[in-house]
Protein backbone atom coordinates (compact mmCIF):
# COMPACT_ATOMS: atom_id res chain seq x y z
CA UNK A 1 0.00 0.00 0.00
CA UNK A 2 1.88 3.20 -1.04
CA UNK A 3 1.45 6.40 1.45
CA UNK A 4 -1.33 7.87 -0.11
CA UNK A 5 -3.35 4.94 0.35
CA UNK A 6 -1.94 4.38 3.69
CA UNK A 7 -3.07 7.95 4.35
CA UNK A 8 -6.61 7.88 3.36
CA UNK A 9 -6.62 4.47 5.21
CA UNK A 10 -5.93 6.27 8.32
CA UNK A 11 -8.44 8.83 7.84
CA UNK A 12 -11.04 6.19 6.65
CA UNK A 13 -10.50 4.21 10.20
CA UNK A 14 -10.79 7.73 12.21
CA UNK A 15 -13.73 8.60 10.78
CA UNK A 16 -15.21 4.88 11.11
CA UNK A 17 -14.56 5.31 15.26
CA UNK A 18 -16.27 8.36 15.24
CA UNK A 19 -19.21 6.35 15.13
CA UNK A 20 -18.33 3.72 17.31
CA UNK A 21 -16.24 5.48 19.98
CA UNK A 22 -18.34 8.07 21.40
CA UNK A 23 -21.38 5.69 21.46
CA UNK A 24 -19.60 3.30 24.01
CA UNK A 25 -18.35 6.15 25.86
CA UNK A 26 -22.21 7.18 26.36
CA UNK A 27 -23.10 3.76 27.24
CA UNK A 28 -20.48 3.60 29.79
CA UNK A 29 -22.07 7.33 30.83
CA UNK A 30 -25.20 6.33 31.25
CA UNK A 31 -24.92 2.58 31.79
CA UNK A 32 -28.08 2.32 33.87
CA UNK A 33 -30.19 3.84 30.88
CA UNK A 34 -29.10 1.76 28.29
CA UNK A 35 -29.34 -1.44 30.43
CA UNK A 36 -33.08 -0.51 29.95
CA UNK A 37 -33.44 0.48 26.34
CA UNK A 38 -31.28 -2.91 25.66
CA UNK A 39 -34.22 -4.64 28.00
CA UNK A 40 -36.78 -2.84 26.14
CA UNK A 41 -35.66 -4.23 22.76
CA UNK A 42 -36.12 -7.68 24.38
CA UNK A 43 -32.14 -8.42 23.72
CA UNK A 44 -31.41 -11.72 26.37
CA UNK A 45 -29.06 -11.02 29.21
CA UNK A 46 -28.98 -7.34 28.26
CA UNK A 47 -26.16 -6.66 31.53
CA UNK A 48 -24.01 -9.41 28.88
CA UNK A 49 -25.08 -7.75 25.79
CA UNK A 50 -24.04 -4.12 26.70
CA UNK A 51 -20.73 -5.02 28.51
CA UNK A 52 -20.20 -6.68 25.42
CA UNK A 53 -21.27 -4.22 23.04
CA UNK A 54 -19.13 -1.31 25.19
CA UNK A 55 -16.14 -3.58 25.16
CA UNK A 56 -16.40 -3.30 21.00
CA UNK A 57 -17.25 -0.28 20.46
CA UNK A 58 -14.55 1.26 22.57
CA UNK A 59 -11.45 -1.27 22.43
CA UNK A 60 -12.50 -2.17 18.50
CA UNK A 61 -11.99 1.98 17.94
CA UNK A 62 -9.12 1.92 20.02
CA UNK A 63 -7.80 -0.99 18.17
CA UNK A 64 -8.89 0.74 14.51
CA UNK A 65 -7.13 4.13 15.80
CA UNK A 66 -3.50 2.45 16.17
CA UNK A 67 -4.12 -0.14 13.50
CA UNK A 68 -4.12 -2.91 15.67
CA UNK A 69 -4.91 -6.62 13.90
CA UNK A 70 -7.49 -3.80 12.34
CA UNK A 71 -8.51 -7.17 9.95
CA UNK A 72 -10.05 -8.91 13.01
CA UNK A 73 -11.03 -6.10 14.77
CA UNK A 74 -13.18 -4.64 11.56
CA UNK A 75 -14.62 -8.12 10.82
CA UNK A 76 -16.18 -8.44 14.35
CA UNK A 77 -17.16 -4.68 14.30
CA UNK A 78 -18.66 -5.62 11.64
CA UNK A 79 -20.63 -8.72 12.22
CA UNK A 80 -21.54 -6.63 15.09
CA UNK A 81 -22.72 -3.34 12.93
CA UNK A 82 -25.14 -6.13 11.48
CA UNK A 83 -26.85 -7.21 14.94
CA UNK A 84 -27.09 -3.72 16.19
CA UNK A 85 -28.51 -3.30 13.06
CA UNK A 86 -31.08 -6.00 13.27
CA UNK A 87 -32.12 -5.41 16.82
CA UNK A 88 -31.72 -2.11 17.22
CA UNK A 89 -33.26 -0.51 14.07
CA UNK A 90 -35.40 -3.20 12.90
CA UNK A 91 -37.72 -0.54 10.71
CA UNK A 92 -40.13 -3.67 9.18
CA UNK A 93 -41.24 -3.63 12.70
CA UNK A 94 -41.53 0.18 13.56
CA UNK A 95 -44.69 1.95 14.02
CA UNK A 96 -45.58 3.95 10.78
CA UNK A 97 -44.22 7.55 12.50
CA UNK A 98 -40.71 5.81 13.06
CA UNK A 99 -40.28 3.82 10.06
CA UNK A 100 -38.49 6.33 8.15
CA UNK A 101 -35.90 6.72 11.04
CA UNK A 102 -35.17 3.11 11.97
CA UNK A 103 -34.79 2.70 8.04
CA UNK A 104 -32.20 5.61 7.32
CA UNK A 105 -30.49 4.36 11.00
CA UNK A 106 -30.31 0.47 9.25
CA UNK A 107 -28.85 1.24 5.81
CA UNK A 108 -26.44 3.85 7.54
CA UNK A 109 -26.03 0.69 9.80
CA UNK A 110 -25.44 -1.34 6.26
CA UNK A 111 -22.78 1.54 4.56
CA UNK A 112 -20.51 1.17 7.61
CA UNK A 113 -20.54 -2.87 7.62
CA UNK A 114 -19.48 -1.44 3.90
CA UNK A 115 -16.85 -0.01 4.97
CA UNK A 116 -15.38 -2.24 7.68
CA UNK A 117 -15.63 -4.80 5.07
CA UNK A 118 -12.85 -3.39 3.05
CA UNK A 119 -10.79 -2.38 6.04
CA UNK A 120 -10.83 -5.72 7.19
CA UNK A 121 -9.74 -6.62 3.31
CA UNK A 122 -7.06 -3.51 2.84
CA UNK A 123 -5.74 -4.21 6.23
CA UNK A 124 -4.69 -0.73 8.08
CA UNK A 125 -1.81 -0.08 5.57
CA UNK A 126 1.51 1.76 6.57
CA UNK A 127 0.60 4.00 9.16
CA UNK A 128 -0.45 1.30 12.00
CA UNK A 129 0.70 -0.89 14.50
CA UNK A 130 -0.22 -3.98 12.15
CA UNK A 131 2.69 -2.59 9.69
CA UNK A 132 5.25 -2.57 12.21
CA UNK A 133 4.68 -5.63 13.09
CA UNK A 134 4.52 -6.99 9.70
CA UNK A 135 8.18 -4.93 9.24
CA UNK A 136 9.72 -6.84 11.88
Amino acid sequence: MNTYQSALNLIGRLLIITLFLPAGLGKIAAFEGTLGYFASLGIPAPVFALVVTIVIEVLGSLALLVGFQTRAVALIMAVFTLVAAVTGHAFWAAPADAVFIAQLLFFKNVAVMGGLLILASAGAGSFSMDSRKAAK
